[in-house]
């Protein structure tokens, strides 16, 4: 098991590269994380849906995602707490305290997971989430100790040196966890480290001699992380997911305070001369943008209030006018008709809010969660598409009698302005066609050179990640420490 001493300190990415770097060996290997907190999130072949790591995890393995490698996803909501999802299924809202008595319940149903994501693999793979030294969350833990205990799993700490602090932060995760928990770690990585890795062998030396623990590597900065799908929206807020601001086509993306799904703009920001601006609240939507594009949101009435309040209501309706191209991609679709209601206060209390009134069209929230994956064709440009579906709410009106796409079994999906100019749909992950992508980007602005092959750059990157590991870590010393006799 694989835990950090904090968030974001690389965990994901780690086990997505020791995924491949194992898969590569021929070794059987799969990923596993007990418990989630993300909306973005993947559509499994069978209908149900895990986080987003957790899907390139099993990418990078050469597996299809399943619903078992991710058994408790947490998908924060608005004000009623966040939707929770077990086994790939909803089952329904909790607020932080409520979850909390939560947890042991659901224990059955993460090692039940866990048995069957084993079955038939040499290794499991293990992300825990936050960190083990949050031992005011300890009681009822499924994340972290309290899975590797129940399970019986061995840890590997991750420590993110970039941050600043790191000897601090294993120093003092050894001092807050019990012996037991000590026991249970065999040894630990520091990750993204910038310099001569030699200047930190003293650090290595004073962490190993106060924690009884042996370093497995001093994990190098890893630059083309940049080419892998991000899960956390803090990413967003660090510009992770957004390309140089030369590019020559310039996407505005408004950041909704309940962003989901945001991986979509991932193929959009590979493209070299495309750039993809994650705009802060507090900032206007750039006047100079070819497209604004609404992605996919948690809490649909929620991000729309949001939305407005940071005037951004008013600059779409101006980039409009002035020729400009909307997108909007699934609560961004459904923000763009003329109202969008919650009778049965799925989101929140129940009520209906005006919408941007781009599209002639209304959405009502309600009825089963739409989990499937879908392929089809542009109806514009003919190119082939493929993706997924993951929504509540039937959306109708004039304005999808002109879909964007048509899916398999001739099925209608989205919408499309009367001008041409506003185009929306239900479909997560439609930009990663290769085809599409480039016609999309080709009505834009003339386009010199074929464009990126993006499935092909997020397999490369995947295989130079592997390779990464593979140079910093002693790989066979961490496999022997934590490989049950």
């Amino acid at each position: 098991m694989v835990q950090g001493t904090g968030s974001d300190v690389g965990k994901s990415l780690l086990v997505a590269g020791l995924c491949r770097l194992l898969a590569n060996r021929g070794v059987k290997v799969a990923p596993f994380k007990p418990q989630n907190m993300s909306n973005n999130a993947a559509v499994t072949p069978d209908g149900g849906e895990i986080g987003r790591a957790q899907a390139l995890q099993a990418r990078a393995a050469g597996l299809d995602p399943d619903v078992h490698m991710n058994p408790v996803l947490l998908k924060p909501q608005s004000d009623i707490g966040a939707q929770v999802v077990v086994q790939g299924r909803v089952t329904g809202n909790a607020k932080a305290r409520d979850f909390h008595s939560l947890k042991p319940s659901l224990l059955q149903a993460v090692l039940e997971s866990f048995q069957i994501i084993g079955r038939g693999r040499d290794i499991v793979l293990v992300e825990g989430a936050g960190s083990p030294a949050e031992v005011n969350l300890r009681d009822g833990d499924i994340a972290n100790m309290g899975f590797a205990q129940a399970a019986d799993v061995p840890v590997v700490l991750v420590a993110d040196i970039d941050r600043g602090g790191v000897i601090a932060s294993l120093v003092g995760t050894h001092a807050l966890l019990s012996e037991a928990e000590r026991a249970r770690v065999s040894g630990y990585i520091i990750n993204k480290f910038r310099g001569d890795v030699t200047l930190f062998e003293d650090g290595i030396r004073i962490i190993s001699e106060r924690t009884g623990w042996p370093c497995f590597g001093v994990v190098p900065y890893f630059a083309d992380a940049r080419r892998l799908p991000a899960e956390d929206a803090m990413s967003l807020d660090n510009s992770a997911a957004s390309n140089s601001e030369t590019g020559a086509i310039k996407i505005a993306v408004p950041r909704l305070s309940r962003i989901a799904n945001f991986d979509d703009l991932d193929p959009l920001a590979a493209e070299p001369d495309v750039s993809v601006q994650v705009i802060q609240a507090g900032t206007p939507l750039p006047g100079d943008a070819d497209v604004i594009l609404l992605p996919g949101s948690k809490s649909t009435l929620a991000d729309l209030a949001h939305l407005r309040d940071q005037g951004w209501d008013v600059d779409i309706a101006a980039h409009h006018r002035r020729g400009g191209l909307v997108i909007g991609l699934c609560g961004g679709y459904q923000m763009l008709g003329k109202s969008v209601a919650d009778p049965d206060g799925i989101e929140g209390s129940p009520g209906t809010i005006e919408g941007l009134g781009l599209l002639n069209i209304e959405t009502v929230i309600g009825g089963d969660k739409s989990l499937v994956a879908v392929t089809g064709i542009a109806t514009d440009s003919g190119e082939g598409v493929h993706g997924y579906e993951m929504h509540m709410g039937v959306t109708t009106g004039a304005d999808t009698t002109r879909p964007w796409l048509t899916l398999e079994g001739a099925r209608a999906d989205g919408a499309c302005s009367a001008d041409g100019r506003v185009l929306a749909t239900y479909v997560h992950g439609l930009f990663a066609a290769d085809g599409f992508r480039h016609a999309f980007l080709e009505r834009l602005r003339h386009r010199r050179a074929g464009g990126t092959a993006y499935d092909a750059q997020v397999d490369a990157a995947l295989d130079g990640l592997a390779a990464h590991l593979d140079a910093h870590l002693d790989i066979d010393a961490m496999l022997a420490a934590v490989t049950t006799p």
